[in-house]
């Protein structure tokens, strides 16, 4: 019987309170509601994209600015797919995802290693989309890429705006990692001539 791979993850701090639920082998519902209107989009379609059930929650300090929230998100986002992907036997590992939305032509390419790294290229030219500053999008995939130990590349290749840009990250990632967490059928172990990720 194959095992279940979700993950329920609550993070409690002065700034904020989480509480996530994230199965990665959904349908691609979620119920998500973070009080910061683009971000809750973002994450409905990343869910939509990658098949992923999720259910999140966010109470935070948006008297302040929207930081806080989206970076703890990013954290316990991470933690989940961690812990969901558990031991990464018999999955490909690696996965990749060119998304076009409309004018723009968004790349990501991500390795569940177990060594976090992020690398971002591109630009955006308005300093906020709704009430999520741009700044902090690519805070939001540096935060998730190092809680799960993923290696993560993602690169505006071209593009003028804004919105297209961020959503098409979000695409590009969730189907990327769908890709790389899928179960391989020829496989049984972990891909990694060391023996462990």
């Amino acid at each position: 019987m194959k095992q279940k791979r979700v993950a329920k993850i609550e993070r409690i701090t002065k700034e904020t309170k989480i509480k996530l639920e994230l199965n990665l082998d959904g349908s691609g519902k979620s119920e998500i509601n973070t009080g910061i209107g683009f971000l809750d989009h973002m994450l409905n379609l990343w869910a939509f994209h990658g098949l992923f059930d999720l259910k999140l929650t966010c109470s935070g300090d948006l008297e302040i600015d929207a930081h806080h929230s989206t970076e703890d998100i990013g954290l316990a986002l991470g933690s989940a797919l961690a812990e969901a992907v558990g031991e990464k036997k018999g999955i490909f590992r690696y996965g990749h995802s060119y998304v076009p939305m409309d004018e723009a032509l968004i790349r990501a390419a991500l390795d569940l290693s177990g060594r976090p790294e992020f690398v971002f290229s591109g630009e955006f030219t308005q300093p906020s989309i709704g009430q999520l500053d741009t700044q902090m999008i690519n805070h939001f995939f540096k935060s998730l890429a190092i809680s799960s130990k993923m290696t993560l590349h993602l690169s505006i290749l071209y593009g003028i705006n804004d919105h297209h840009k961020c959503e098409g990250m979000f695409k590009s990632m969730a189907r990327a990692l769908r890709m790389a967490v899928e179960s391989d059928p020829r496989r049984t172990e972990v891909v990694s001539t060391k023996g462990s990720l």
